[in-house]
């Protein structure tokens, strides 16, 4: 990987705090591996009518954004994160899908089985991209850039999928080495990226002077307005600042930590993949709810799916969180943490539709969402719940957008007995848990569920990863132009792309 470059190759020192280091050891080895439009190009891979065109996965209600797509798409400036709305002015064409989580997972799964092959040092970072140390697979598999074609050309063969790789001895040099590696997309066309980057220690000042400022991580959009308003454009600027400087501008911990980015010293290691710190939904809805009956059977959908999920990796949890989004932007959360565990739906149901109740709905109800965390083992039983919801207290932040919303002195005590009933209905509901686990198991996991939830259609069981990017337009089928001629499934709504299964 080269020798460690001295203070000629352009490591320079800092005034306020002598030389920088701009490498972590010579011979460390990091990957960055990103796929190419993951989830829209799963979606061509499972139909290959679409290939070609602009496909564009996301939320296509008029509160939806674009979660992924192809390049094709990307040539009229569409981008993840826009908002539906704005892709489809810039991208009349394009076709719209609702996206299907359940598919993504899947790939992911054998795309990280693949990464998990070549290291055991790898730390994911979403559904399509991870680092890897592969120091140590060096001798075994040859060197960093062999490794990293290596790991393309099997992604490539077998999940017939793109992705693009970055080499450097830092996660930073990695992320950005994978970005200089995809495809671009213009008006004129799109070209396919080299697929592989590598950042070579003697070289890596030199790859970052001219790059963006905002490529930087902590480097977001008011950050980078900042910068720029100082006339600091490039990662060379923002390297020759000083470092006192650079920490009156924008906060002490901040500057020193652009600052030695800037510098190229990132010494963070490789960590392997953790489990989850807190699993829950949220939804967006099509237009706002005022009725709290509504957003209880909402509610209710969004407990079924994150306590199932949680029981899947058999664990419990101690904290319920409801967040509540009002049309005007403003959001109130409710938190609850609890003396023991729980992870049935109808304890963890009944703590969080009183946390719901103790949110007064003076407006409508742009989002809802519920999330579980501080988890434990499996739930245990005889649980003694204590709730205390005070602004500012760890068992229960309460946050608005005008700030502090206190829960007045009858929500605190609805709660109260609430936690007082949590135990009982844990302990009560621990054979019928088991049996609805079970079921699902064997079934799927739309077989059974809360009575509850049985609508005109049957029974609505939320899926992972629905609307997880906004509504659907109504009809919920996808948009685009017809096609004729198709040779791939179905878009009836009985074929894969008929609703998120």
């Amino acid at each position: 990987m080269g020798e460690r470059p001295g203070p000629e190759s352009g490591a320079g020192s800092d005034p306020d705090h002598g030389p920088i280091r701009v490498d972590d050891g010579p011979d460390r080895v990091i990957l960055h591996v990103d796929m190419d439009a993951f989830f829209a190009s799963v979606e061509v891979l499972d139909d290959p009518s679409l290939v070609g065109l602009p496909v564009i996965v996301g939320g296509s209600g008029s509160r939806g954004v674009v979660a992924a797509c192809t390049y094709e798409a990307r040539r009229f400036g569409v981008h993840s994160a826009m908002p539906s709305t704005v892709a489809r002015r810039l991208c009349p064409a394009a076709v719209f899908l609702e996206g299907r989580f359940h598919r993504y997972v899947e790939e992911s799964t054998r795309l990280h089985a693949i990464f998990r092959s070549v290291t055991p040092l790898v730390e994911g970072i979403s559904l399509d991209e991870a680092f890897l140390d592969v120091t140590g697979s060096r001798q075994l598999l040859g060197s960093g850039p062999t490794i990293a074609a290596g790991i393309r050309e099997r992604v490539l063969d077998e999940l017939r999928l793109d992705c693009s790789v970055g080499v450097g001895r830092s996660k930073l040099m990695a992320k950005l080495a994978s970005k200089a590696a995809k495809p671009s997309a213009t008006r004129s066309g799109v070209t396919p990226g080299p697929g592989v980057v590598v950042v070579a220690p003697d070289r890596e000042l030199e790859f970052l002077r001219p790059l963006p400022v905002r490529a930087l991580w902590g480097v977001g959009p008011v950050t980078g307005r900042r910068l720029e308003s100082l006339g600091i454009r490039t990662v060379g600027d923002l390297a020759s600042l000083p470092t006192g400087a650079l920490q009156r501008y924008v906060g002490n911990a901040q500057g020193r930590h652009l600052a030695e980015l800037a510098r190229g010293h990132d010494p963070r290691p490789v960590v392997p993949e953790q489990g989850a710190k807190s699993i829950g939904h949220e939804e967006t809805f099509a237009s706002d709810l005022w009725d709290r009956g509504a957003l209880h059977g909402h509610l209710l959908r969004m407990v079924d799916a994150s306590a199932s999920a949680l029981r899947t990796v058999g664990r419990a949890a101690r904290t319920v969180n409801i967040k509540v989004r009002f049309s005007d932007f403003t959001m109130v959360t409710r938190a609850h943490s609890l003396a023991a565990p729980i992870d049935s739906v109808a304890a963890i149901g009944s703590v969080a539709s009183a946390l719901l109740e103790s949110v007064p709905l003076e407006q409508g109800v742009r989002l809802l969402g519920v999330s579980l965390s501080g988890f434990g083992g499996v739930a245990g039983h005889q649980l003694s719940l204590e709730l205390d919801l005070g602004p500012g207290d760890s068992g229960g932040a309460v946050a608005g957008g005008s700030g502090d919303d206190p829960v007045d002195v009858a929500a605190r005590g609805h709660l109260a007995r609430v936690g007082d009933d949590a135990g009982r209905i844990q302990e009560s509901w621990a054979t019928v848990t088991t049996a609805v686990d079970a079921i699902r198991a064997r079934y799927g996991g739309s077989s059974v569920g809360p009575a509850s939830l049985i609508g005109e259609d049957g029974l609505s069981v939320r899926r992972r990863g629905e609307a997880q990017w906004g509504p659907r337009r109504p009809g919920g089928s996808p948009t685009g132009p017809a096609r004729s001629g198709t040779t791939g499934p179905a878009r009836n709504g009985n074929g894969p792309h008929g609703g998120v299964q």
